[in-house]
């Protein structure tokens, strides 16, 4: 088995109680939503669940292929798509992914790299900075990043905000391609983005809400 389980997690700012003993378990196969309104601790959960920061009270235990995964090797099996990745948008496409194979203290290899970008709906012929990308493009690009080095858990957190229709599009099919593959964890309130979800953990209880199509 590949998962994650999430055992009574808490998380307090000063005197604010944001996560109050929230408990679930994702699985490889399939996508796991995370929901709640604006402001409810979406993003703050995500980042307790990769590692960014840790949590007041409460456990999170990653196995892969039946092995428990140690904390410190964690990082090593996490891609992370979120408002909060910098993107170095004086940079071209293939320099921010020879950047990031650097930090991530890999070979860079540029057949592979054309590859990704290429799975991706990425061109692979422009050498110009990513600044003159798109919205949809650049969200791409994020996803480009947390890919290229194979992780089994992918979290997602509000992966396509600002998106128009043709790259929420491209997104989802994205996520769909790789859902067989991955343990992939969405934080998302956005209908469209849920329905992707076999199962869910609702942040606020929000989510009734959410199960109801938006009217055209």
């Amino acid at each position: 088995m590949t998962g994650i389980t999430v055992k009574d997690i808490t998380q307090r700012f000063n005197r604010r109680t944001v996560l109050k003993d929230v408990n679930f378990t994702a699985e490889q196969g399939k996508v796991f939503g995370i929901t709640g309104k604006n402001g409810s601790g979406k993003s703050t959960l995500v980042k307790i669940i990769s590692g960014i920061i840790s949590p007041t009270k409460g456990s999170i235990a990653f196995t892969r292929n039946g092995e428990d995964i140690p904390s410190e090797k964690r990082h090593e099996h996490i891609g992370l798509v979120g408002p909060y990745l910098t993107l170095y948008e004086e940079f071209s496409a293939l320099e921010n992914l020879r950047f990031f194979h650097s930090i991530r203290g890999l070979k860079y290899d540029e057949q592979q790299s054309n590859e990704l970008l290429a799975r991706l709906d990425l061109p692979t012929d422009r050498s110009d900075p990513i600044a003159a990308y798109s919205s949809g493009m650049m969200q791409r690009m994020r996803f480009a990043f947390a890919l290229l080095h194979d992780p089994a858990f992918l979290f997602l957190d509000e992966p396509t905000s600002n998106l128009d229709t043709d790259g929420k599009n491209k997104v989802h099919g994205i996520v769909r391609e790789l859902s067989a593959e991955r343990c992939i964890i969405i934080a998302t309130n956005d209908y469209e983005d849920f329905v992707l979800c076999d199962d869910y953990y609702s942040v606020d209880g929000s989510v009734p809400a959410l199960l109801e199509q938006p009217a055209n």
